[in-house]
């Protein structure tokens, strides 16, 4: 056996109503002026940290928006030195914090970061930009936030439309980590708690969104998820997300939420170990099918059709996926890239 693991570095604070801490963490980080983000969307949550943190509050930028765009970036960098902000709270789903992180990555500004959603970017070291429609990734510990909050109180007025496809783009990297380059013991074993918690808990969020164990158990899920992202590479379904996201503007979770099945069935017979931990962890035979299926309960959207793509579009996506691949345990092909995204175009079962 061997392997390397390296341990991410944010102090996690989980529990319901914990989110009252929040003013003693930006004084544990020496936060006097904090710029405070979110979607336009969250403007009222925004607005409510703010007066629970007074006069720690430097400026309120409610203008994240998804994919983080640069030119949005540098407008929040603008209203932050206008302001003299010395650190960033960021206050919701996976824009917000991919706002707080480009930020830090230009600035090296501490951050704390209370997620609303089940996105999992908070406990990475990776930063997702957009210019002039393409977007890139890249890793860097100047990203990684320094304390994230958990608090699962506010998830629960996340619609289902979100918390459904949210949870399952948390699946999404946990699925990865188990086929990944880089993959490690104590990183499979985090990605297998991570699906088995949100696959049970998503359905019961879907049925009763007031169930704050299952709100819990999720956010759980969502944390494990995030830090197996952080710590292993990911492969060939996280290449065509981006390129979907990036390319097309496509919605992020609803994207990942409608494509791991198809992933995981893309890498279903080059990775048999993780299929086998992927179908324990949801109680079926198969991963993909198991995969399938809980797209069908919790998602938004069911195929690529339904998200406005065409059949020119898939071309373009197959030949843009091919470009600087990632590492993929089966070989990735323009051809077997582009039947995976017709198959995900109909919605047809892997």
């Amino acid at each position: 056996m061997q392997f390397n693991y390296d341990g991410l570095s944010s102090r996690v604070i989980f529990g319901a109503g914990r989110r009252a801490e929040v003013g003693e963490e930006l004084d544990r980080l020496g936060i006097k002026r904090a710029l405070v983000l979110s979607t336009a969307d969250q403007s009222e949550t925004c607005a409510t940290f703010a007066a629970m943190i007074g006069n720690r509050v430097g400026a309120l930028y409610p203008g994240a928006v998804m994919h983080t765009p640069v030119q949005v970036t540098e407008s929040a960098m603008h209203q932050m030195e206008q302001m003299n902000c010395d650190g960033i709270l960021s206050v919701g789903g996976g824009s917000t914090i991919g706002l707080g992180k480009a930020i830090a990555y230009r600035t090296d500004l501490p951050q704390v970061v209370v997620p609303t959603t089940y996105a999992g970017s908070e406990m990475t070291p990776i930063l997702g930009q957009t210019e002039g429609g393409v977007k890139t990734t890249l890793r860097s510990p100047m990203v990684l936030p320094e304390t994230v909050i958990y608090d699962p109180e506010l998830t629960l007025t996340l619609p289902d439309f979100i918390s459904g496809p949210s949870g399952m783009n948390a699946i999404a990297h946990s699925v990865e980590a188990l086929y990944a380059q880089d993959a490690n013991p104590i990183i499979s074993m985090m990605a297998e708690e991570s699906i088995r918690a949100l696959g049970a808990a998503l359905p019961k969020v879907m049925e009763d969104g007031s169930n704050i164990d299952a709100r819990a158990e999720a956010l759980y899920g969502a944390w494990l998820a995030g830090a197996c992202l952080g710590s292993v590479g990911m492969a060939i379904h996280h290449k065509i997300c981006h390129t979907l996201g990036g390319s097309f503007d496509l919605p992020h979770a609803d994207v990942h939420c409608l494509m791991i099945a198809y992933s995981a069935a893309y890498n279903r017979e080059a990775a048999p170990d993780a299929m086998a931990r992927i179908a324990r962890a949801l109680g079926i035979g198969d991963a993909p099918a198991g995969l399938y299926d809980l797209l069908q309960s919790v998602g938004r959207v069911k195929s690529l059709a339904e998200l406005g793509m065409t059949e020119a579009g898939l071309d373009k996506a197959a030949d843009l996926a091919v470009q600087n691949p990632y590492y993929n345990p089966r070989p990735v092909t323009r051809d077997g890239v582009r039947e995976m995204l017709q198959a995900a175009f109909e919605g047809t079962r892997p």
